[in-house]
């Protein structure tokens, strides 16, 4: 036997490997510690320099000490000082040109310095690394100012090489005895991992592990039990020879596929099923074999199954009752197939009836409490008294001739009825017609005596659906054909039956119930109807996935802006049912919101990418989720101006969207791509373009151009060709792209926004540039009515003229140039002064005796509203006022 501690173990060859990758890896942190530490103590020293360079730069009486008579003996104790107190290396102050007025050594004042002084001296302070004489250092120079912002001097100061290398030489014996500390500890764990390793191969090595694997060989295919391993892919890994025994396949079969086997297609099926199977009798051949299957990789071992044999041939002695016993397995295996295939009440309900007949009853109903159908939650526990509505049955003659109440129909069941009593106590009751109990209910219901009679019913079990504690209603089964009177085993294969249904009508219940609320909440948070504006003729449509797959997060909107511009939205949140419909709805507040602060749409993405990464920190995803699409949203945001006709556009992880020119082509924007929203620390692009008066805008979600039968592309290309069919209203042009690319039900949900894009008339916009002059007011004020007077507004020339004076005003006294006034006659009277400032005004209360501060809260009592929007050259002032009644 060998020795637990031999080389030659896997155990200690492990141990070996893992200690080698230990001291590499520990080498190589220790490399890197000393790079980190070297570099920290280059940037601390810069740190220091640039402080002690700018505090003595700053300090009170150096710019008079550089402009009298002898700067050197008033400036070089003060430096000095300074050099002493803050621990740099040296402190020198030098004229513009570079001259020595101080120095730590006396002997190089009056020298020129070396280095880059000529940066200092066009007023940049910086830092650098310096290799020269006097010594290498790390120094920083920063620039001296007068008060009229003229550079006088420079201020030099820094830490010598040697000094930072001192530094990280005095950290070095700390950084080796971390990592020696971190190897030893490292050592440990690969030495506990060795010793379990150990433990598990007993010490053995290669070639006794290999001898102790043949005598597993030699069992396995000794017992007297059929093994067999197949694969991921079906394919036969393993048989032992008694299993070729009992299957019949011959010796050569291992790695042929499991229908290549020549197994009976129930054996092929069981094994091909991927069930989990315990002790379930087949047929294979003339034997009767009990199998069990189990998938290979619980406990970490390859992907694939085993499935063990054992031949059950004698039970063929009870063939009457095993014939039975299987019979009722196939139909409790058929039913668990397909019994609530669907997610739908009465689809479940009748797949139950469909099941049951003929093999168990010859006539199966199916009742179901009214509160569950109308929706409402049923009470837990038995029921008394309640209302039951036949859903569906099923019997062995064409038409149901047995049925006392049609599908949809209230059955009544008085209190001594087994339906009623099954629903009371929750226990299911079989009973003989010529019991006393049958026979007393049907006196008393004439019309089901007389069915009962007609048909020869003999048997009767009635079974009560309960899921969960819950009781949803009863099935009854009812023998006349069948000879035999049903018996306990019946009893207990319909009970078995029962319940599964049960649960599926839970299930569905269930699911219906949310999806409602889902749908119902993603319409309400959806936009009924479009804002009216005049920058856009739009149109949407949007279309719930397939119910099996729940309600979706896709959204789309349209936000009027100021200054007559419309922003289009369209955006799709990961995921089905109510959280994803909850998440929509916040990301389109929070859209809106962002909107109205008139964000530029790289911006606003941006802002929103934060917002879908907080929700998920609430939700408890972490970052690796995200990524991988647990969690996240799209979005493409547009805004488009009718003034110029120009459109920014920006998306993150969204569709591009696609235009149809009035020239009849019709193209895919390019814009980048960006990161879907979620990921956080990537950018957002945004792109500018014209769009001709007339081109039609097509904002949509993955889920119009992508499905399981067409790829993205195709879709997309589809629907640019659906685009540029001319003359069609949009509500039409919405409908025929809906029915061209998407002609069933959807697999996602899918959201369409086709927006045809209008310019607003030259003569509705009036633009003046205005001097930084305060006498300029009263001339732009002059021009503004009179341009009121020539559109026919002469009613709401007093208030243009109080807003636009109260802005111009404020652009020249606090603005910067270019100031610019413009006009723009739309829905509302819209004023916008634009400035080169980027400081954004409030609105504020003025106290009694100050002299400013109401000339913005005028222009809010007076404007219906007004706001700020910053540009890349400054911000514009807006106010809207109502056009007079009749214009």
């Amino acid at each position: 036997m060998t020795s637990r501690f031999s080389v030659r173990s896997v155990a200690v060859q492990a141990f070996v490997w893992q200690l080698t990758v230990l001291v590499l890896l520990a080498a190589t942190a220790m490399v890197a510690l000393v790079l980190k530490t070297t570099h920290d103590a280059q940037n601390d020293a810069r740190h220091r320099s640039l402080a002690v360079a700018q505090g003595f730069a700053h300090s009170p009486g150096v710019v008079r000490a550089l402009q009298s008579p002898d700067p050197t003996a008033v400036l070089q104790p003060l430096a000095e000082a300074a050099r002493k107190g803050s621990g740099v290396g040296f402190l020198s102050v030098l004229s513009k040109s570079g001259i020595r007025y101080t120095d730590p050594m006396p002997s190089l004042i009056g020298r020129r310095a070396q280095g880059d002084i000529g940066r200092a001296a066009a007023g940049q302070s910086f830092t650098e690394i310096f290799k020269g004489k006097p010594q290498s250092a790390v120094r920083a120079l920063v620039p001296v100012t007068d008060a009229q912002g003229a550079v006088i001097g420079i201020v030099s100061a820094g830490v010598q090489t040697v000094d930072v290398g001192a530094t990280v030489n005095r950290q070095l014996p700390v950084l080796f005895g971390v990592a020696a500390g971190s190897l030893v500890l490292a050592a440990g764990g690969a030495a506990l991992v060795s010793r379990r390793l150990r433990r598990q191969t007993h010490g053995l090595g290669p070639v006794e592990m290999t001898r102790m694997y043949e005598h597993h060989d030699a069992v396995l295919h000794s017992v007297r039990e059929g093994v067999l391993i197949l694969d991921a892919d079906r394919r036969l890994v393993l048989a032992n020879d008694e299993a070729r025994q009992l299957l019949g396949m011959r010796a050569s079969a291992e790695g042929l596929p499991l229908d290549t086997l020549g197994l009976a297609p129930e054996m092929a099926a069981l094994l091909g099923s991927g069930r989990t199977v315990t002790d379930e009798v087949h047929p294979s051949g003339s034997r009767l074999l009990a199998v069990n299957l189990r998938p290979t990789d619980v406990h970490g071992g390859a992907a694939g199954w085993v499935a063990t044999l054992r031949d059950t041939t004698e039970l063929r002695a009870l063939a009457g009752r095993a014939e039975e016993a299987r019979e009722r397995l196939k139909l409790l295996n058929e039913g668990s197939t397909r019994i609530g295939s669907t997610l739908d009440l009465g689809r479940t309900a009748q797949e139950l009836a469909d099941v049951a007949v003929p093999r168990l009853a010859d006539f199966v109903s199916v009742n179901l409490l009214e509160s569950l159908l109308s929706g409402d939650e049923p009470p837990p526990g038995p029921v008394t008294g309640a209302v039951l509505r036949r859903v569906a049955h099923r019997s062995v003659l064409e038409g149901t001739p047995e049925a006392l109440v049609a599908v949809g129909e209230i059955a009544f069941y008085p209190e001594n009825s087994p339906q009623a009593r099954c629903l009371a106590t929750g226990r299911s009751e079989l009973h003989q017609v010529a019991d006393p109990a049958i026979s007393a209910w049907l006196a008393e219901d004439p019309a089901r005596l007389a069915k009962s009679r007609a048909h020869g019913f003999h048997s009767w079990i009635s079974v009560p659906l309960i899921a969960r504690g819950t009781t949803l209603g009863v099935v009854d089964f009812v023998r006349s054909r069948h000879p035999e009177a049903f018996e306990t085993d019946d009893l207990a294969l319909a009970e078995e039956l029962v319940a599964r249904t049960a649960v599926c009508l839970d299930n569905a219940r269930r699911f219906n119930r949310e999806r409602t609320a889902a749908l119902t909440l993603q319409r309400s948070l959806l936009p009924t109807r479009l804002p009216e504006q005049s920058a856009v003729e739009a149109a949407f449509r949007y279309l719930p996935a397939d119910p099996r797959l729940g309600v979706g997060g896709d959204w789309f909107d349209v936000i009027p802006l100021s200054g007559a511009r419309v922003a289009l939205v369209v955006g799709d949140v990961v995921g089905h049912g109510i959280h994803a419909s909850a998440t929509m709805g916040r990301l389109r507040s929070a859209v809106q919101t962002l909107a109205d602060v008139d964000l530029a749409p790289d911006e606003l993405l941006t802002q929103l990418d934060d917002l879908v990464i907080r929700l998920a920190a609430e939700s408890g995803t972490d970052a690796e989720s995200a990524a991988s699409g647990d969690v996240g949203a799209t979005c493409l945001y547009a805004v488009y101006d009718p003034v110029s006709g120009r459109c920014s556009l920006a998306r993150a992880g969204h569709p591009a969207p696609a235009v149809a020119r009035p020239d009849g082509t019709a193209t895919v924007l390019e814009l980048p791509a960006g990161p879907p929203l979620g990921l956080g620390g990537l950018p957002f692009e945004a792109v500018e373009t014209e769009l001709p008066e007339g081109s039609l805008l097509a904002l949509y979600t993955d889920g119009l151009v992508e499905s399981r039968q067409r790829g993205m592309d195709t879709g997309i290309e589809v629907l640019r060709q659906a685009l540029t069919v001319p003359g069609l209203a949009l509500d039409t042009l919405c409908d025929k792209v809906v029915g061209t690319l998407l002609p069933d039900h959807p697999a996602d949900d899918a959201a369409l926004l086709l927006a045809r894009v209008q310019r607003l008339d030259g003569g509705q916009v009036a633009t003046w540039d205005v001097p930084a002059d305060p006498a300029a007011v009263a001339e732009v004020r002059t021009d503004a009515v009179r341009r009121l007077s020539a559109w026919g507004l002469e009613e709401a020339a007093f208030v243009t003229e109080l807003v636009v004076s109260e802005l111009v005003t404020n652009a020249i006294r606090y603005g910067a140039a270019p100031i610019r006034l413009r006009l723009i006659r739309d829905r509302t009277l819209i004023c916008e002064v634009t400035d080169g400032s980027n400081t954004a005004p409030h609105l504020r209360r003025a106290r009694v005796f100050d002299e400013g501060g109401r000339g913005l809260l005028l222009v809010a009592q007076l404007t219906q509203r007004w706001g700020v929007r910053q540009t890349t050259s400054g911000k514009i002032i807006w106010c809207e006022q109502a056009l007079p009644a009749g214009v």
